[in-house]
């Protein structure tokens, strides 16, 4: 069976000055996916590294304007 997470609810102040834009989140999010897929086992690391190309051609293509 699956475990949800609860998640923190965020107020209004938090939303309204992010303190990194969405590029660079994914920026860092990709080079995360990439250490932590090191210390993965098989599965995992299949899965993190799908993720992380998934995040690597969405950031190309908003580099580049095709969004």
């Amino acid at each position: 069976m699956a475990k949800i997470i609860q998640f923190p609810v965020r107020t209004r102040d938090e939303d309204s000055d992010p303190d990194v834009d969405l590029m660079t989140a994914v920026d860092v999010a990709i080079r995360d996916l990439r250490e932590i897929a090191e210390r993965l086992d098989h599965p995992g690391r299949e899965q993190a590294e799908s993720c992380r190309r998934m995040l690597e051609r969405s950031l190309d293509a908003a580099r580049l304007g095709a969004w």
